[in-house]
């Protein structure tokens, strides 16, 4: 294996895996706040197309940016009224969520199939960081929504571990009733992050149709969102570690192409499952410790809050 061929594989698995690092960040932050949301795909699919259409509408990728945030956002406002509001159970919204969005998004998209988008998401070089020996190439020659996720990561983690705001999610994850005595609104932040995680998948799906592929095409995301769910779970609800995870579910899928682009005899079928077959096998394992442990999982997720039964 070349330095060139190694060089090729980690960046293309970076780029690969930025759409599912937005839909588990996003995913991660609901689930903290002790929703589980299956919703994730069509999130991510209403986003795509939402941010494509205006896009091309506005020729300016940022305004899709902002109408994907926006389109993932009101999907997730609906999941939040019916799983926070009305207490519905949240499998099963979660999967009503997903079959409307693949819905909406095919009806919205039809007349945008095959249609070109001038602006697309391009690589940016970053001077002095793109001409670092290894460490640029495979980092600093990605597009704005690449540099975008190597802050949000981090930005997020301290949210979550040292800031008051993140000890009141995790607060209302593990045990609502004791964050509410203390006079946390629990509704409120289940509202916040549910909305904010919805409009993170979006912006996955916006990376899907206005940078990694620019275009529109009918279930683009092609399960990307069930492995993000996935990955919150490999991650342990860890950011960090769902930007590892990410990058290898990318790596893993980045593999699949090379290899059939450099001619090795493995039936393209089997390579496309790659990235499957990898979520089938990280949730076997995880499964297997959270038989121990918990693994890290919010003491109330999945779990409605009711304060009169407090």
């Amino acid at each position: 294996m070349t330095q060139e061929f190694l060089i090729t594989i980690l960046a293309t698995a970076i780029t690969a895996g930025t759409p599912i690092l937005f839909a588990a960040l996003g995913e991660l932050l609901t689930e903290r706040s002790g929703i589980l949301n299956l919703g994730v795909e069509g999130m991510m699919l209403v986003g795509a197309v939402s941010g494509f259409i205006f896009a091309v509408k506005t020729n300016d990728p940022w305004l899709g940016v902002l109408a994907a945030l926006v389109g993932g956002g009101l999907m997730a406002l609906i999941h939040a009224f019916l799983t926070v509001t009305l207490q519905a159970n949240q499998v099963v919204t979660g999967l009503a969520l997903t079959l409307f969005g693949t819905g909406l998004s095919g009806f919205l998209g039809k007349p945008y199939i095959g249609v070109p988008i001038e602006n697309a998401f391009k690589p940016v070089n970053l001077g002095i960081l793109s001409d670092i020996p290894f460490i640029g190439p495979v980092f600093f020659q990605h597009d704005q929504l690449v540099y975008l996720s190597y802050i949000v990561v981090p930005v997020l983690w301290f949210l979550i571990y040292r800031t008051r705001l993140g000890l009141n999610l995790r607060a209302v994850g593990e045990n609502p009733a004791s964050a509410d005595s203390l006079g946390v609104s629990v509704y409120k932040v289940r509202y916040f992050y549910v909305t904010l995680g919805g409009m993170l998948a979006g912006l996955g799906g916006a990376y899907l149709s206005l940078a990694y592929a620019p275009t529109w095409l009918e279930n683009m995301t092609a399960g990307r969102g069930w492995i993000a769910v996935a990955l919150v779970i490999f991650a342990t609800w860890n950011p960090l570690r769902a930007m590892l995870g990410s990058y290898i579910f990318g790596g893993i899928d980045a593999f699949g192409f090379r290899a059939q682009a450099m001619g090795i005899a493995i039936p393209s079928f089997f390579l496309k499952m790659l990235p499957y077959i990898f979520t089938i096998l990280v949730l076997i394992m995880v499964t297997r410790k959270a038989m121990a442990n918990r693994v890290g999982s919010p003491g109330a997720l999945g779990v409605p809050y009711d304060r009169e039964e407090r």
